[in-house]
């Protein structure tokens, strides 16, 4: 890997203009053990992560990566710095787990996620231990004019394995579907909005026919009075 001497004293300058973005999945699975565990009361096993969306070394680029668990747990930082970037334990409770990424290169700021560990679900296959339980989300790390360090490591990363990248979620069906929706709440709202204007327009000619109508009256009676 290369080092920031090699781009020299001004590896800290900013590529200005450049945008990078490197996608990455988030999330935990959790698997229900049945029953109470005797000993300790705990109820699921779980993992949490943080792992490439595409095929991808992120260890490159990454220097270390910080789960920040409840502090009910024994050593509740736990620092990783290579992959796969994951933290299994047992527990019987949902919380909130901080992580912290950060870059071999000093001059990038870490980047935060925060991520609420989720165990429990209504689907029977998970509540009875059958199925894990899965809870991952999509996210992107834009680096906006990064260094020449850090966007040579950008440039560099190498497959994670040979075989087929997959994630739990299909991000891209959930992708078309969520497109889907959107289209057609837009659709949905422009017909409503097309219906409304429709509709004030009847309301403003109807309107102006009652106050023709009203002058034309009031009108009448003025004559009849002066007569």
């Amino acid at each position: 890997m290369a080092s920031t001497n090699e781009f020299g004293p001004d590896s800290g300058g900013r590529i200005k203009g450049l945008s990078i973005v490197k996608p990455l999945v988030y999330g935990n699975v959790a698997r229900y053990f049945g029953k109470k565990r005797e000993e300790d009361g705990h109820t699921h096993q779980w993992t949490v992560y943080v792992k490439p969306f595409n095929n991808e070394d992120m260890s490159v680029y990454v220097k270390k990566m910080h789960f920040k668990l409840h502090e009910s747990y024994n050593n509740p930082n736990r620092i990783l710095t290579k992959p796969p970037y994951e933290v299994t334990e047992t527990g019987w409770g949902e919380f909130e787990i901080v992580i912290k990424i950060y870059f071999h290169d000093p001059n990038e700021r870490p980047v935060t996620i925060y991520h609420i560990l989720k165990l429990f679900q209504t689907s029977p296959d998970i509540q009875t231990g059958r199925k894990n339980l899965v809870s991952e989300f999509y996210e992107e790390i834009v680096f906006q004019d990064p260094t020449a360090y850090m966007q040579h490591l950008l440039s560099i990363t190498r497959p994670m394995t040979l075989g087929d990248w997959r994630h739990e979620t299909d991000f891209e069906a959930k992708k078309e579907s969520t497109y889907k929706a959107i289209t057609e709440a837009r659709n949905r709202v422009r017909h409503e909005v097309i219906d409304l204007k429709e509709k004030l327009t009847l309301a403003k000619e109807t309107i102006a026919k009652f106050k023709a109508e009203i002058a034309k009256i009031s009108k009448g009676n003025i004559i009849s009075v002066a007569q």
